[in-house]
């Protein structure tokens, strides 16, 4: 068994070449057409010169092209690099950089940005350009229209055998530090991203085709990725919808109606979500109902509504069971180098304590500063660590995955940085990433919980909270926050709200207005950037000795 992307996407194409395998707007493929552009695009590349194990980067937004460019490249063995489509240009240069791609596909929209970056990267020899309706030109570096390559390509499935061993790398931008490339084997990230394992039982799937067969045997569902494609989760949405002969559905640009709009067009029966970023403007969304129509939109092919990767608050999850009372909504926690790591499912009215309480698998534990495992109810806080199938390291850094990935007791585990506790029932609560917690004279605090208490206040639209220096304590917990238009509500009335669901040493002491708190597309939040925003002026409201006082001037 090869075990391979590839290989796996290339078995539903096998059994169910007729079926539709992407649509976008009002444009559909089926699995045939997928496997020709895809083969063409192979070849293409091939011919000039991308071999196995180069890499090639994909500077996309969430459009058919991207997932044809994502199996293109895996059929020839190459390493697919995505590029975060909102990069400016010193990002896009370390990420050419550190990467060392050879090759390019990207939307026409970005052209000018390319032609700024690639004078100092002469490895990139081969650019592909996805005509998207914009009119900048790229003549000027040699791009080459991308229907016009594949054109000129043999539609052939001719690329030999494949290997378990093949990489997929994907570049993660976290919450601090700059973007580093995760290398996995196909097996491993198959294993706990594809479907190779079962969750319920931790029983390996022992036949590669698997997937592709149940597909065949049953109607697709039709899922609809909302995050940028830049994202892993929306990655392997789509890859799991491909594995198993479903349509997956690409959403360029995101808002709220869009989704809804998209569900209603394509009868959605499956979405996936990266907590409150899409969370919030999808339920303002929901409660206006269609613009153009002024009707509630058609959602009753719904059933399933996912979220994974950021923050997804209580207050908002609560707002989802009451719009769509008869949907399963559920909340994962993952990482890039973890993969999946549990799996929790909303119910009406839990704690407001922040980050989800999940059920993990057999390859996900909570470790202590001695690499031990810590047991159910101890009350003990830890690192959250997965062993087995893992990553293999960063790309180009020994020092930081020799932090991350470590091996205690004869077992390697990938420990990212998560912070943890297990219940007595054997659930796991998640706290947040150890990088950017608060110690605020001595108490730890996780900004993540403290974001989802100040989110159920109504006139909250979003928030981070970051430590800021205090005299006193070190470090003082702060709020950066964006506020419903024609909305300020007051500190006081924050804390006061706050203090109903964690601990008073927790609740912030200072506050920042802002019109929109800044996020990566993929819905993380971007502390560094927050930071610098309680830096740059005076707070806009303190909290001192139990009373709010407003900045002057």
């Amino acid at each position: 068994m090869a075990l391979n992307i590839a290989d796996l996407v290339e078995h539903a194409i096998d059994l169910v070449p007729e079926r539709i395998a992407l649509a976008s707007d009002e444009r559909e493929i089926t699995y045939a057409q997928l496997e020709e552009r895809a083969n063409r695009l192979g070849h293409y590349l091939q011919e000039h010169g991308v071999k196995p194990g180069d890499k090639v980067g994909i500077y996309s937004r969430n459009t058919v092209e991207a997932v044809e460019a994502m199996v293109a490249v895996f059929k020839i063995r190459a390493v697919m690099i995505n590029i975060n489509y909102r990069y400016v240009e010193n990002e896009l240069q370390h990420i050419f950089d550190d990467s060392d791609m050879v090759a390019l596909i990207h939307e026409r929209r970005y052209s000018d940005k390319v032609e700024n970056v690639l004078p100092g990267h002469p490895l990139v020899a081969t650019v592909v350009v996805v005509d998207d309706g914009t009119d900048l030109d790229y003549s000027g570096y040699g791009g080459v229209d991308y229907e016009r390559a594949l054109a000129g390509s043999s539609p052939e499935r001719d690329f030999g055998e494949r290997s378990p061993d093949d990489i997929y790398m994907l570049y993660t931008g976290g919450t601090t530090g700059k973007p580093k490339g995760v290398i996995w084997r196909h097996e491993d990230v198959w294993r706990v991203l594809g479907g190779g394992i079962d969750f319920a039982s931790g029983e390996y799937v022992a036949d590669e085709w698997v997937q592709a067969k149940s597909g065949a045997e049953n109607p697709g569902l039709v899922r609809l990725p909302v995050p940028p494609m830049i994202h892993g989760g929306a990655q392997w949405a789509t890859l799991q919808a491909l594995f198993g002969g479903s349509k997956a559905v690409m959403l360029p640009e995101f808002s709220g109606h869009a989704v809804w709009r998209a569900i209603d067009e394509h009868k959605v029966n499956l979405i996936f979500i990266t907590g409150d970023a899409m969370a919030q403007p999808m339920l303002d969304a929901f409660d206006e109902g269609d613009p153009e129509t002024g009707e509630p939109y058609d959602l009753s092919s719904l059933f399933f509504i996912g979220s994974s990767a950021a923050l997804f608050s209580p207050a908002l999850k609560d707002r989802f069971l009451d719009a769509l009372p008869d949907r399963v909504i559920s909340d994962s926690i993952g990482s890039s180098e973890t993969g999946f790591g549990g799996i929790g499912f909303v119910a009406k009215g839990q704690s407001h304590v922040g980050a989800p309480t999940v059920k993990i698998d057999a390859s996900t534990s909570v470790l202590d500063e001695d690499g031990n495992p810590l047991q159910p109810g101890d009350g003990k806080v830890g690192l959250l660590a997965r062993s087995g199938h893992i990553p293999l390291g960063y790309y180009n850094d020994e020092e930081k995955s020799a932090k991350t990935f470590r091996v205690y007791n004869g077992v390697r585990y990938s420990i990212p940085g998560d912070y943890a506790q297990i219940e007595a029932d054997g659930t796991v609560t998640m706290l947040g990433r150890g990088s950017v917690s608060i110690n605020s004279g001595g108490e730890k605090i996780y900004p993540e919980e403290v974001e989802a208490a100040l989110k159920a206040h109504p006139d909250v639209f979003d928030a981070l909270v970051v430590g800021v220096p205090d005299d006193r304590f070190g470090q003082r917990v702060a709020a950066v926050v964006a506020a419903r238009p024609g909305h300020r509500p007051a500190l006081a009335d924050l804390v006061e709200l706050a203090r109903t669901s964690i601990a008073g040493y927790k609740v912030p002491r200072s506050i920042w207005f802002v019109d929109e708190i800044k996020r990566s597309p993929a819905g993380k939040p971007d502390y560094r950037w927050a930071t610098g925003e309680a830096e740059a002026r005076p707070a806009d409201d303190h909290y001192t000795n139990g009373a709010a006082t407003a900045a002057k001037g």
